[in-house]
């Protein structure tokens, strides 16, 4: 019994010291701002000098995984990231319309007063980034995709449908074992040995909680994955200087490695078929959208700003740096 009660007490130590002993190592102020009625959302400001530069998370992730990425910006720019309703620290009322994200966006530009404004999205984030280029492209410099162009960014019924790439089954590394789980630490080291690279701390604490055992948890189930892509528009332009960067073939880490002969024959098939149907869609955008430069950076992971971060920084400040004097 007393060892029972021993064991208890050094795991609510644990918990304890994960919990109130942290604190968030990046460079960001953090503030909630209203954008409808009963809805507020989580803004971060790494501050910096220039015209207002925006990052817009994928679907899952909060403003909080730029945090190692934001801040090498910052000498350009003055970097703001936002995280989605119904993920992470930010409200939740379920969304009105394919253009809702969009708007949310627009609401938090016209609160922080910002105008001519770089956005920059991942992932799902392009959505939200043509539905403001195409309805009010005035209020922008520039925008950056980051792996960000798919049919839910720009589909002008000429190319790939976006079911062809969720068919696309990506075979998944082993999950973190009970040592992976015992701090954040752990499962940071586990994300680097098996992805070659990491994600900020301050997200991977966004996305699971601590248990009582003191152990990490199963990833939260945010509310706002139910109606993600549940109304998807079809944007046929983009009225905007872009820079379009697309993960082809996208690299799975160096789990595969280890991996069964087996495995690696699944994982050749996906990454073969994935990328015909990728290089189907950047060959679309590059013929049909004249204000976009498309770049391909090859074996880079669909989170591209972690995995190939000098890479992506180098393409988008020589975007930057052919853009017109007036938008720079």
């Amino acid at each position: 019994m007393m060892a029972f009660i021993l064991l208890a007490a050094l795991a609510v130590a644990s918990q304890s010291h994960q919990l109130a002993d942290w604190k968030d190592p990046s460079s960001h102020a953090t503030r909630f701002v209203t954008v409808s009625e009963g809805l507020q959302l989580e803004v971060l400001d790494w501050g910096g000098s220039g015209r207002p530069l925006v990052l817009l998370a994928g679907g899952g992730d909060t403003a909080h995984v730029f945090d190692d990425f934001a801040p090498k910006l910052t000498r350009d720019f003055h970097v703001y990231g936002i995280t989605r309703r119904g993920f992470g620290a930010s409200g939740y009322t379920k969304p009105s319309g394919s253009d809702a994200y969009g708007d949310d966006v627009l609401a938090v530009l016209d609160a922080l007063k910002l105008d001519k404004v770089v956005l920059v999205g991942h992932s799902i984030g392009g959505q939200e980034l043509s539905s403001i280029a195409t309805r009010h492209p005035a209020r922008l410099a520039a925008l950056v995709y980051l792996d960000a162009a798919y049919p839910y960014a720009f589909d002008n019924g000429r190319g790939p449908a976006m079911k062809e790439f969720q068919d696309q089954r990506s075979p998944q590394p082993p999950p973190p074992s009970p040592s992976d789980l015992a701090s954040f630490p752990a499962l940071r080291e586990y994300y680097r040995r098996v992805l070659g690279f990491t994600y900020p701390d301050a997200e991977l604490r966004q996305q699971r909680p601590v248990n009582p055992d003191g152990l990490i948890g199963e990833p939260r189930d945010f509310a706002g994955y139910s109606t993600l892509l549940s109304d998807v528009k079809k944007y046929a332009d983009i009225p905007v200087a872009a820079l379009v960067v697309f993960a082809v073939p996208h690299g799975l880490g160096p789990w595969v490695d280890h991996s069964t002969p087996a495995l690696r024959e699944r994982v050749e098939a996906y990454s073969a078929a994935l990328t015909t149907v990728t290089e189907r869609q950047a060959r679309l955008i590059a013929d049909s959208v004249p204000t976009a430069r498309v770049v391909r950076l090859p074996g880079a992971h669909h989170y591209v700003f972690l995995s190939n971060e000098a890479a992506v920084l180098r393409e988008m400040r020589a975007f930057f740096r052919r853009l017109p004097a007036s938008v720079r």
